[in-house]
């Protein structure tokens, strides 16, 4: 059982509810004294350290564009209730509510655990994609600075990235970097639109980048000789799907050169979680978006199938395909497997740390 919701400003999700891995649960008593009518206080954002035995992550998926990524935190503060990201908090013991988004976790010597598996005899270069599960470029980036410090070193070892971001400031502050890695084409950037709507965003990711300003940076990053796509993502049926073609034609003004997207899934804990958010801030809408998600996934609000789980299924979801095709020709971006070309060839691994030698 979720604990009881209300909705707190600048947080994605109403409720705290446990992990599916929990031994137990808690379930609100009122004590006699009207606890239960008591406003629900706004946790604030604690971050801890942890201590990861390996940084690269692998997969074998054959519909995603990469074999290995790194994500630098666990949790992401962006707070987008829709995030498939949020079922990983359950492996910690931790809920994909309300925790996912105010107890994050920094990965402690990051650098020192690439530097250990980019040393490794059998270590095989292939671009490194940064965000494919949480927001590298999310608020605490400014104060740990997880992300800028793989990249520095990915940068000295000619060893390719690729960047998913809601992001917009912080990743200006890096513009220089980026612009020096994409010079010897080690870096392409994707920048994440789910809605031009500042009202809806408010809401639905509220504490990730405007889409203005998501846009801005778009447009700062191509000026500076970035490769730079846009991701339409997710794409919720009923809700946001109707801002594609504007979302394709504004990125493709600022400067984006590709456009992919990604259809909404709610795996676990993330489909009640994203169902209590409706209720809340779009009731008159509710019913009939979940009843288009689940058009989408052969009558679920999941589907974990190699194939579809990107894309979804049936005539919406064929439609839309078409749709994305014929808006990406009209604003001239690359289609939607279109992936920039990224170097391989130039890399060096690191070399071994050794301490200075005393002069005595």
């Amino acid at each position: 059982m979720a604990e009881r919701s209300e909705i707190r400003r600048g947080r994605g999700a109403a409720s705290n509810p446990a992990g599916r891995f929990a031994s137990n649960d808690t379930a609100p008593e009122d004590d006699g004294w009207g606890s239960l009518d008591e406003p629900v206080s706004n946790p604030a954002t604690v971050v801890r350290p942890e201590q990861a035995r390996s940084i690269i992550a692998r997969n074998n998926s054959p519909d995603i564009p990469f074999t290995q990524s790194i994500n630098p935190y666990r949790g992401c503060e962006h707070g987008c209730v829709y995030c498939f990201a949020r079922p990983s908090h359950a492996y910690v013991d931790l809920s994909p509510g309300l925790d996912f988004e105010t107890k994050l976790f920094y990965k402690q010597d990051a650098v020192g655990l690439l530097k250990r598996e980019l040393r490794g005899r059998t270590y095989e270069c292939s671009p490194i994609a940064l965000g494919a599960n949480t927001d590298p470029y999310q608020p605490i980036e400014k104060q740990y600075r997880v992300t800028r410090e793989i990249l520095e070193l990915l940068s000295a070892c000619n060893h390719p990235a690729t960047i998913v971001t809601k992001g917009a400031a912080l990743i200006g502050r890096d513009l220089e970097l980026l612009a020096d890695m994409a010079s010897r084409r080690l870096v392409a950037v994707f920048v994440s639109i789910t809605s031009l709507d500042r009202e809806l965003k408010r809401t639905l990711e509220p504490r990730a980048a405007s889409p203005q300003s998501r846009l801005a940076a778009v447009r700062k990053l191509a000026e500076a000789g970035i490769p730079v796509g846009v991701m339409v993502a997710p794409v919720i049926p009923a809700l946001t799907d109707h801002e594609t073609e504007k979302i394709l034609a504004a990125a493709a003004a600022a400067g984006a050169l590709s456009a992919s997207y990604l259809m909404l899934r709610l795996p676990h804990e993330v489909s009640p979680l994203f169902a209590e958010w409706l209720e809340a801030h779009e009731p008159l809408k509710a019913r009939h978006v979940l009843s288009r998600i689940g058009a989408v996934r052969d009558g679920r609000r999941n589907d974990p199938r190699f194939g579809s789980r990107l894309k979804g299924t049936g005539e919406f979801a064929e439609l839309f395909a078409q749709r994305f095709e014929v808006a990406t020709r009209r604003f001239g971006l690359k289609g939607n497997e279109a992936r920039f070309a990224l170097d391989t060839s130039g890399f060096v691994p690191p070399a071994e740390d050794t301490p200075q030698q005393s002069l005595f």
